[in-house]
């Protein structure tokens, strides 16, 4: 299983976990391996020229980084959890586009 698909299967699981009542401590760990995982994302879609996904990855680790809390409200988070979760799920599956068509 290659190292992306692992990461984006991962970080959708810890995202639905953050529906469930869960210590602080998990948050914060959630947003310091998103923020991560993200930025690792985002440099492996810069070494494909992929700018458009550069750019999301990057949006999103600045959203989930864990140096200034962003307050947005229990509800709105879960809405972001599930958002993002579905869509790195979704990701996965998308047939990559062949350049020699």
């Amino acid at each position: 299983m290659k190292i992306i698909v692992l990461i984006k299967i991962s970080l959708a699981l810890l995202f639905f976990l953050c529906l469930l009542n869960m210590p602080y401590g998990y948050f914060q760990l959630v947003r310091f391996l998103a923020f991560a995982s993200f930025g690792f994302l985002a440099y492996r879609a810069n070494e494909k020229d992929k700018s458009e996904q550069v750019y999301i990855f990057l949006a999103l680790a600045l959203l989930f980084q864990p140096f200034y809390k962003i307050a947005l409200g229990r509800e709105i988070w879960n809405m972001v959890d599930v958002v993002v979760g579905v869509a790195l799920l979704i990701s996965i599956f998308i047939p990559k586009k062949r350049l020699a068509d």
